[in-house]
């Protein structure tokens, strides 16, 4: 456990962007790039953005879930239906989502939830203000 607190510091020593890409993500997390890949067939809520040529494209958000996955199934030594279970159980529950950030993965299991959507949607276009307030 403690090689992986060191490990995780490297996460901090990387240039805040926007996007990052596989082969980024793979140094930051320790990790071959088919792991990553892996993980995507296997989670269901990672679903990094695409370049226009196809490059996979991580946001921080991303890679924290990538980054709690690796320490649930290295350390913590769960299997992947462990994790899943744990994923679910921790972003299903309403109360533990804030209505400030809506969480994406939500409405990937209550897809047909009005509510969910009626969040992302809000999200997004607050998301879209920030980014032209930059411009």
């Amino acid at each position: 456990m403690k090689n992986f607190h060191k490990k995780s510091q490297s996460l901090t020593l990387f240039p805040e962007k926007m996007f990052y890409k596989i082969g980024e993500v793979s140094k930051m997390l320790e990790v071959e790039t088919y792991v990553i890949r892996y993980w995507e067939s296997e989670f269901p809520f990672i679903k990094p953005k695409r370049s226009s040529s196809g490059q996979r494209l991580y946001t921080k958000e991303d890679v924290n879930i990538l980054s709690e996955i690796k320490k649930l199934l290295y350390y913590e030594k769960y299997t992947i239906e462990g994790v899943r279970k744990k994923f679910k159980s921790k972003f299903v529950s309403s109360k533990e989502l804030s209505k400030e950030e809506p969480n994406f993965f939500k409405v990937i299991i209550n897809d047909n939830e009005q509510d969910s959507k009626r969040e992302i949607i809000e999200y997004i276009k607050n998301r879209l203000q920030e980014v032209l307030k930059m411009l």
